[in-house]
């Protein structure tokens, strides 16, 4: 579903992606891992084409998502769903307009039929009967979840989630995680995780890729990263203060 490959990024005078390959197969959720500001978002931002590659290929539902138009990129993006980190609610808008809001950009839909996909949509996520609700009147998680419901109601293939349990407590975040999980599998789709949160990790997880330094640098089930012996898997995934990222830390460029 999803072919990224050997893809450079420079923002800056950093270089982001350093030649990073990752194949995500149809149906799977993998998550991808990594320190703040590491270059998971800016990976996301490739595979909807909202960033282009200096070099190398993205290649999302076999189309190279560099290469294409913007009729073809929107052609694309509504077969991809993104939850954004903070929700990106507008705050004008009611919660039924947010939920709907990528149907009225780019189908011809009435009012009528735009409300009853943002109702189904917001019931898929536990939120039945608040479509009149401004965002303003939402709770944290409740706005994490609306953010879902704007993502599904274009009826995607694939779904992208951006630190999707980040600034919630933890009782929200496992219930975010048991959303990710049962959307997954009623919707049957394709989904990718950025997250440096290891507990929703191994709970959504098929695969787990660990993004270092531009690169995949450790690819495997949620076990296998677990139990990995890389050293610089182990200090992420266990949260140590000491170890090869602290002491490069800063260093690359």
């Amino acid at each position: 579903m999803i072919d990224i490959r050997n893809v450079t990024k420079t923002l800056g005078e950093r270089r982001v992606l350093n030649g990073l390959s990752l194949k995500i197969e149809k149906g799977i959720t993998c998550v991808v891992i990594g320190r703040s500001g590491c270059g998971k978002s800016v990976l996301l931002k490739h595979i909807v084409g909202i960033m282009r590659p200096e070099s190398g290929e993205v290649v999302v539902a076999g189309k190279d998502v560099p290469k294409l138009n913007d009729e073809e990129l929107d052609q694309l993006r509504m077969k991809i769903g993104l939850v954004f980190q903070g929700g990106a609610l507008f705050d004008s808008l009611t919660v039924a307009e947010n939920v709907g809001f990528g149907l009225i950009e780019h189908e011809h839909i009435n009012r009528k039929e735009l409300l009853e996909r943002a109702e189904e949509s917001l019931c898929l996520v536990g939120l039945c009967g608040i479509g009149n609700l401004m965002p303003s009147e939402l709770s944290g998680g409740m706005k994490k979840r609306v953010s879902l419901a704007r993502a599904i109601c274009i009826k995607p293939e694939i779904i992208l989630y951006d630190e999707p349990t980040t600034g919630v407590d933890p009782i929200t975040a496992d219930s975010i995680n048991e959303l990710i999980k049962d959307l997954h599998d009623r919707l049957k789709v394709t989904s990718i995780v950025v997250t440096h949160d290891m507990t929703s990790a191994y709970k959504v997880a098929d695969r787990i890729a660990m993004l270092y330094q531009g690169k995949i640098i450790a690819e495997g089930t949620a076990e296998e990263i677990k139990n990995s012996e890389h050293p610089v898997v182990r200090q992420f995934v266990n949260g140590l203060a000491k170890g090869p990222i602290t002491e490069t830390l800063g260093t690359f460029k």
